[in-house]
């Protein structure tokens, strides 16, 4: 077995905020973000009545050079490397791995209010990996970089893959960074058309009637390195294939509880899950059955964070596990909101309890991809 890898760094901006601290504030007093679209897209959107969360203020996004999820990707980035103390040489062999779903379409498929055109840029604009490049160049990052976009798992793959390249020996400390800003029209038109997002302000992930997801803007980070102290651990990265569909999860949880029973094999039953759980009815069907056929027995607590982010695409499982991993620098696990409907026989307790053991971060992806990540509390 690996040994554990220390958290050392973390970055989020969402709805929520700016900041890691936030995001644990917003989350503790159970606050959400979520608005009418139309007050970013204008009441002529045919989206302007559906709720979305975006981030304020749009100034951060806003540079005549990089594109906005590239400045999004900046702040976050930011954010982790300040807090793990990382020097300029620390920087330079450090491994950087980027997740995104929908990478630069936002400031490149329609235009950003407020920015200036800046012609010489204009293909990396166009690129998913500009925000890495842009990381490496304005951080001075010259160790290995990778790009991944595995759809709604990209977050959780990123940290996965950043976990492995310092766990081989090619990098001695890694960063992993996700962003997506998916409330750009026609991004919003095709999620529409697949029957994908949510009326409903309140997203309930689970209940009967809970049929889409709050589309939403996201950007996470999490530094990664083998170091001494009280840090919250990442004990394990797994992932699979259900190879059964482009975008949905098989209605049984496909190959999921396999990846959980492997986890509990390697670091024993979880004390708490937070899974996908997005809100469509796909979703709502296939979560509870893996979850059932994985823990018959043993129900761990479960902790939904996209009722308070909304679905941030492929920046979501990594700013989940920030959030996370906020909550168990204090021994904590985050608490749900208010009146959410649990799958039978588990629960969803709305108060911070005491993180007990393992914690287990599940996303799932495009073609049935599906992502596993295990934390633990100092």
């Amino acid at each position: 077995m690996l040994s554990p890898l220390s958290i050392t760094g973390l970055g989020a901006l969402s709805g929520l905020g700016e900041n890691v601290a936030s995001h644990h504030q917003a989350i503790t007093a159970r606050q959400v973000p979520f608005q009418r679209l139309g007050k970013l897209l204008g009441k002529a959107s045919p989206h302007a009545m559906r709720p979305g969360a975006w981030i304020e203020p749009r100034s951060l996004l806003v540079n005549r050079k990089w594109s906005p999820a590239t400045m999004a990707a900046l702040h976050v980035a930011r954010e982790a490397i300040s807090q793990a103390g990382w020097s300029d040489g620390e920087l330079k062999d450090a491994a950087l791995v980027v997740g995104t779903s929908r990478g630069n379409a936002a400031g490149w498929l329609g235009p950003w209010p407020g920015r200036r055109p800046f012609r010489v840029m204009a293909a990396s604009n166009t690129i998913h990996s500009e925000p890495a490049s842009a990381i490496s160049i304005e951080f001075g990052i010259t160790g290995p970089n990778h790009v991944l976009a595995s759809g709604c798992a990209a977050g959780l793959d990123a940290v996965g893959i950043a976990m492995m390249l310092v766990q081989s020996g090619a990098a001695p400390r890694a960063l992993a960074v996700a962003v997506d800003l998916p409330l750009v029209p026609l991004l919003l038109d095709n999620y529409a058309a697949s029957g994908l997002l949510a009326d409903e302000m309140d997203l309930n992930p689970y209940h009967p009637t809970s049929l889409g997801f709050i589309p939403a803007e996201g950007a996470a980070a999490m530094a990664i390195e083998y170091r001494h102290g009280k840090f919250p651990s990442l004990l394990h990265y797994g992932c699979n294939a259900d190879a059964s569909d482009p975008v949905g999860i098989p209605a049984d949880g496909g190959r999921t509880p396999e990846l959980l029973e492997k986890a509990i094999r390697l670091h024993g039953s979880p004390s708490a899950v937070s899974p996908h759980a997005t809100g469509t009815a796909v979703q709502a069907v296939a979560d509870p059955a893996l979850l059932y056929r994985a823990f018959p027995d043993h129900r761990p607590t479960l902790h939904l964070l996209k009722p308070f982010t909304g679905h941030t695409i492929g920046a979501s499982g990594l700013l989940e596990s920030v959030i996370l991993t906020r909550f168990l620098t204090e021994g904590k696990l985050p608490p749900n909101l208010n009146d959410l409907h649990a799958p039978k026989g588990f629960h969803l307790p709305n108060q911070a309890l005491d993180a007990c053991g393992p914690v287990y971060k599940l996303s799932h992806g495009m073609g049935g991809h599906n992502a596993l990540l295990v934390l633990t509390p100092p």
